[in-house]
């Protein structure tokens, strides 16, 4: 029996391999079942996810609250396109405002979604109210940003992967370094057409990069001055993932546009939106946008439920004080490790340095190990693994992973 369901295992990766795209390199894993911060294989081995599907599932697997919610919805009405008001939609915008603080929130579905609404948004402000020549808007980025894979976003993406034999590329967008302050002013002195910021207040994808203390509050500032617009993507960030509602928190800054996504379902359901106030979100007119199930019935509902499950569950106190457990037991692995050169992140946002260049296997023989041993995590930018569980892991569960995780290490010094 355990060969036969072995087999199966391999089943499911040959289905894949063979009837699906190869844009994922998955870890040789097949999971059937999650519960918490648990999830089982299909032969019914169980491992701590710390990845939790990119911090989507903040809240934990299967949370019972966004299961009933989105059950009792789909059981009750499930889409009603935007032709008609359907009753959970304005709960929800009503329920999500206040929750952050904007006058409007415009729903879609996917972190990517969220983005391109954002950049449309900005741009669209851009020509009507700061009075920017039509077409001739221009928005800062980042270097080493992650906001999607769409055509708009891999244009000004440095990833080359994501970029090569996808153009021609989408024009508008100024890149400068990240965490540079002089760079960004310079950017807003000598251009006068630009609309907006775009930025990651921590880099997720590029390896958990975490600015300095002030750059998010200052780069608000610098955007005030030359009244561009500030917008955060805390598609990955947000939602108590780095130990506070928001990470833009830290700096106690507000955007002017903000962007949600993942976490804002639970992992339960695609539910992104993009919140601003009146006098930047009201240039958005019927027709302008829009998606035929951003906004729909199940949702608004699995949004509003994984929303309390943060507050009630006080998940952001929660990631903040077991990041910061992880990474002081981290470092005492680290000051005598070889083959781990850092751990850095926030709340439950955290990555470790792998002492090896990004093109060896490295990071991903780890990463194999660390399944072997009953913990999973994925490397990102080569040499580098980023860690994060669900927010509602206890100390003794992060503890035992801490153990997996040096013990793991201890193979490859």
């Amino acid at each position: 029996m355990a060969v036969l369901e072995k087999k199966s295992s391999q089943h499911s990766i040959e289905l894949e391999d063979k009837y699906g795209a190869h844009n994922y390199h998955p870890l040789p894993v097949v999971l059937s079942k999650g519960e918490g911060v648990y999830v089982w294989d299909v032969e019914g081995k169980k491992y701590y996810d710390f990845l939790s599907a990119y911090s989507a599932v903040n809240q934990g697997h299967c949370h019972p609250k966004i299961v009933g919610a989105m059950v009792n919805q789909a059981q009750t009405l499930t889409l009603t396109s935007r032709a008609f008001y359907n009753d959970k939609l304005g709960e929800y915008e009503k329920f999500a405002t206040e929750f952050f603080g904007f006058d409007k929130l415009l729903p879609m579905n996917t972190g990517a979604e969220a983005v391109e609404t954002a950049l449309k948004i900005c741009r669209k402000w851009a020509y009507e109210k700061k009075g920017i020549s039509e077409n001739e808007a221009q928005i800062i980025v980042c270097e080493n940003n992650f906001h999607g894979r769409t055509t708009t976003i891999i244009s000004f993406s440095n990833d080359p992967v994501a970029r090569k034999n996808f153009g021609p590329y989408t024009e508008g967008f100024i890149k400068i370094e990240y965490d540079n302050l002089s760079a960004l002013e310079s950017a807003l002195e000598n251009n006068k057409n630009v609309a907006g910021f775009l930025v990651e207040p921590i880099q997720g994808e590029a390896g958990v990069y975490v600015p300095s203390e002030d750059y998010l509050a200052k780069a608000k500032a610098l955007c005030e001055k030359y009244n561009v617009l500030f917008m955060a993507d805390e598609v990955q960030t947000g939602i108590a993932r780095t130990g506070q509602l928001l990470a833009v928190d830290y700096g106690n800054v507000k955007p002017d546009v903000l962007v949600l996504g993942k976490a804002l379902s639970g992992g339960a359901y695609p539910v992104s939106a993009v919140l601003a106030n009146d006098h930047i979100m009201n240039v958005i007119k019927p027709g302008n946008h829009g998606s035929t199930f951003g906004g729909n019935p199940i949702a608004a509902a699995v949004a509003v439920a994984a929303l309390e499950v943060v507050r009630d569950e006080k998940l952001a106190d929660n990631a903040f004080k077991m990041g910061e457990l992880f990474r002081s037991e981290l470092n005492k692995y680290i000051e005598n490790s070889k083959i781990v050169n850092l751990v850095r992140g926030k709340g439950l946002l955290n990555a470790i340095v792998i002492n090896d260049d990004e093109e060896s296997e490295t990071a991903w023989n780890i990463c194999v190990a660390l399944k072997e041993n009953g913990l999973l995590a994925k490397p990102t930018h080569g040499n580098i693994i980023r860690f994060a569980p669900p927010l509602v892991m206890n100390k003794e569960q992060l503890l035992e992973c801490v153990d997996i995780i040096t013990k793991t290490l201890k193979e490859f010094e």
